[in-house]
């Protein structure tokens, strides 16, 4: 190619740039959120895994795998304030299944965490599971992380959710008094040490800090019961209602955009959705999320 030719190829492939942008982003395949319904909840999850993709997508023979569920209140699973442990021991035997080498379990408890662990109904579900290890928090296992986000520069992050080779997000959906709701976004602070009520001043961007540097790869919400008042540790059966779903995302925003619905609220409604949406962490318009029934 003489000169003449390959400075008009050149400009020619400038001009072009904004529309190939245009066109490889309008190409790109819509979030996907799967929903899984039943009252045998260890099914309904695994329906809802397999409707992304299965669990074999994200694990891999010998992987470390951190499944992170909401286990931070002294509350047993009817009162919706923890991950129904059903949920969580279906997730992690698919990890299992899918030839993970170690799957680890664990919550930075708002309460006593010996108590949180056990009558959340966690522990229980997965003793005696080989290669499963459901341990409380090690304080001196936090690490000073650097973020540069908006508004955390840097915080302490609990160093095996950073180090596993698969971070698997398994909140439960609730109500809470200072954000409305608590999902799979806000479920991060279970691996955040330090003074966790600091970042309440800003808490949506707090979040959308931590979740830009936190790599999830899948969202699993627990929606079989969910706490619709009084939340994040409720304690009255009557604020919970039972709906017997699971809902599945590879796209922790848009898993939670569909969440809030449950609630009869838009995404919109929900700061910490919205910062993440506007970080370009995920989709939160609905009419964009390729919603199916698992």
């Amino acid at each position: 190619m003489d000169r003449r030719t390959f400075i008009k190829a050149t400009g020619t492939a400038v001009l072009l740039a904004p529309v190939l942008v245009r066109e490889t982003l309008a190409a790109r395949e819509p979030s996907l959120v799967a929903v899984a319904e039943g009252t045998d909840h260890a099914a309904t999850t695994r329906k809802a895994i397999n409707a992304v993709g299965g669990m074999k997508r994200f694990v891999k023979a010998g992987d470390v795998v951190v499944v992170k569920p909401n286990m931070g209140w002294d509350r047993s699973s009817e009162f919706a304030a923890n991950t129904n442990p059903l949920v969580v021991r279906a997730v992690v035997e698919e990890c299992l299944a899918a030839g993970a080498k170690k799957v680890k379990v664990f919550d930075y408890t708002c309460n006593d965490s010996r108590r949180c662990y056990v009558n959340s109904g966690i522990e229980g579900a997965l003793k005696g599971m080989k290669n499963v290890e459901c341990k409380q928090i090690e304080p001196e296992r936090f690490k000073k992380t650097t973020l540069n986000g908006q508004f955390l520069k840097e915080w302490d992050l609990y160093d095996e959710a950073l180090s596993a080779n698969v971070y698997i997000n398994v909140p439960v959906a609730k109500h809470h008094g200072l954000s409305k709701l608590t999902l799979g976004l806000k479920n991060v602070m279970g691996i955040m040490g330090g003074n966790r009520g600091y970042i309440h001043r800003n808490l949506d961007v707090a979040l959308a800090d931590v979740n830009s540097h936190v790599k999830t790869h899948l969202t699993i919400i627990d929606a079989t019961r969910i706490l619709t008042a009084h939340g994040p540790q409720g304690g009255n059966i009557a604020d919970v209602k039972v709906l017997n779903k699971v809902i599945a995302s590879t796209d922790t925003v848009a898993a939670d955009a569909f969440a809030t619905t449950l609630f009869g609220l838009k995404p919109i409604d929900i700061p910490v959705t919205v910062a993440a949406y506007k970080r370009g962490l995920g989709e939160m318009n609905l009419d964009k999320i390729k919603i199916v029934k698992a």
